[in-house]
């Protein structure tokens, strides 16, 4: 009996084991045959678990701690930012701390992680493959924070379309992390999701803001959701300023700025001021927005073909090919019917179109013929049907262009709100242009925060101190914390 009752403690005690190992692995006995390998593993969105249990699946030895915490604070990537950040700034070498994945939770369900964050600490191969799979799981997660991680270019890309995925991820911080392939304008592409971007202190030169500056947008493209990008602290001189400027010329989203701790003098910050008046289209921006009202003329079956090819690469060629005689009737057909339509329409637009050809005329140069064409583009582009409308997102289209002595004149950037160019190196010689294209927008104006404190110039100076009041009266909220709230402060 006592040979059986060992046997039998035996197999408790085995059980026992058995049920603890599964505990620590996120596996329970029956989910053994389910996970036999990392891929094969199914999250089930409770990071401790499945962290643990994905780590221990690719043999890892010193498997990183996982804290918890409910309904954390959260850093706002707009203009804050908190202690431990503010000492990456000084400390440009990383130093690594213990790993700890940080998870905050939304409630106290543990499926309801909020905020992921690595901080002072070096992120492997391994386990940016088990975030990158545990993230599609995380259905309530906003935020995604790395600060000294030493994170690659691949990681980044690799991480990047998983986000894509992710329904509710909005917001992702990467600071005081150099990526040599300069990989950063992939987390502002046209079709990402993310609103909130910071990337301070990551020694981003002026090569990568020619990048970012790209992302925000050109003549064929534009970013079209982040509303807050923060590039302070890094290597931004003239030129990578102006590349920004550049593609703040047709970004309508973004609302927040912060270059401040860079390199930008006046010549720079020229090109950033003159966004937020009205401007003249370039001749590259001005043969684009023909091209894309010649497209939106077109029949729809050839417009399907222009959306997905070049517009140098008009279907010449495979229009010809497909062409019938039945095509071809249909066409006369519909070019008939759209004379009629715009007969209808000639009585109500007579005096519209008058007062328009007024101004043109007064500018007497060989372009009028261009202006008048164009001016008759923009008038068939106002009775364009809802479903087209739907379709048009290039800023070039804006029927607010106007002619004006042979140029096209784009209003300026109305949509941004703050820009940050603190701690940089711009001087008192530039301060009247701000002013001037402040006052142009008067106290009702769209930029409610501009933040030049810390320049090359006194504090007491006449100009500078007319752009405070001018702010001020602007946004009184921030009349006594303006530059208090600033994350150089």
């Amino acid at each position: 009996m006592s040979r059986e009752r060992k046997r039998q403690k035996e197999r408790t005690d085995k059980a026992n084991a058995e049920d603890e190992a599964s505990k620590n692995t996120g596996q329970t006995p029956n989910d053994k045959l389910a996970a036999q390998s990392f891929d094969e593993y199914q999250c089930s969105g409770n990071v401790e678990i499945d962290f643990l249990g994905l780590c221990a699946l690719l043999d890892m030895k010193d498997i990183p701690v996982v804290s918890t915490k409910q309904q954390a604070t959260s850093t706002t990537e707009t203009e804050g930012g908190h202690t431990e950040d503010s000492q990456s700034q000084v400390n440009t070498a990383p130093f690594w701390s213990k790993p700890c994945l940080q998870v905050d939770l939304e409630t106290d369900d543990p499926l309801s992680a909020k905020n992921l964050k690595v901080s002072g600490w070096k992120v492997d191969e391994q386990i940016a493959r088990v975030l990158q799979k545990m993230l599609l799981s995380l259905s309530k997660l906003q935020s995604l924070q790395f600060w000294q991680a030493g994170l690659t270019d691949r990681m980044v890309i690799s991480l990047m379309n998983t986000i894509s995925l992710c329904s509710n991820l909005s917001a992702v911080t990467l600071e005081d992390n150099p990526l040599p392939e300069q990989s950063y304008h992939l987390l502002l592409s046209g079709d990402s999701a993310l609103t909130h971007l910071s990337l301070r202190n990551n020694r981003i030169g002026d090569e990568d803001a020619r990048l970012i500056g790209s992302a925000l947008s050109t003549t064929r493209s534009a970013n079209k959701n982040l509303m807050s990008l923060n590039l302070a602290f890094n290597s931004i001189g003239d030129a990578g300023a102006t590349h920004i400027a550049q593609g703040l010329r047709l970004n309508r989203a973004l609302l927040f700025l912060s270059l401040s701790n860079n390199q930008i003098g006046d010549s720079g910050a020229a090109h950033l001021a003159a966004i937020l008046g009205e401007f003249a289209l370039t001749h590259e921006e001005v043969v684009e927005r023909r091209k894309l009202l010649l497209e939106r003329q077109q029949p729809p079956s050839f417009r399907v073909y222009s959306d997905q090819s070049s517009v140098d690469q008009l279907p010449s060629v495979p229009s010809s090919k497909g062409e019938n005689k039945g095509t071809s009737k249909k066409k006369e057909a519909s070019k008939k019917d759209e004379k009629p339509a715009a007969n209808k329409e000639n009585p109500k637009s007579n005096k519209k179109s008058t007062d328009l050809k007024v101004p043109q005329s007064k500018g007497g140069k060989p372009g009028s013929k261009e202006k008048q064409l164009s001016a008759q583009e923009d008038k068939s582009s106002s009775a364009l049907s809802e479903v087209e409308a739907v379709e048009i997102v290039n800023r070039l289209l804006d029927q607010s262009v106007q002619h004006r002595d042979g140029e096209l004149i784009m209003p300026g950037n109305t949509t941004l709100t703050s820009l940050n160019l603190a701690g940089n190196r711009i001087t008192e010689k530039l301060l009247p242009l701000f002013l001037t294209l402040l006052e142009k927008q008067g106290e009702g104006g769209s930029l409610l925060r501009l933040c030049l404190q810390r320049n090359c110039f006194p504090p007491e100076c006449e100009c500078y101190v007319k752009i405070k009041e001018l702010m001020t009266r602007r946004d009184p909220l921030e009349k006594n914390s303006s530059e208090q709230t600033e994350e150089e402060g």
